[in-house]
């Protein structure tokens, strides 16, 4: 399930942020996963 998500995401990553290797998907992968954490955080106050 999560594995297709992330292949689309590093497919994004790759072609829009010039990432090179699967360290740079880990680290923007992470960041993602965290700005939507706090999305959601913020969305559930509301």
């Amino acid at each position: 399930m999560f594995e297709q998500t992330f292949k689309n995401i590093d497919d994004v990553l790759r072609k829009e942020a010039g990432c090179t290797t699967e360290l740079d998907y880990t680290e923007h992968d992470s960041w993602l996963l965290f700005l939507k954490y706090l999305d959601d955080l913020e969305q559930g106050e509301r």
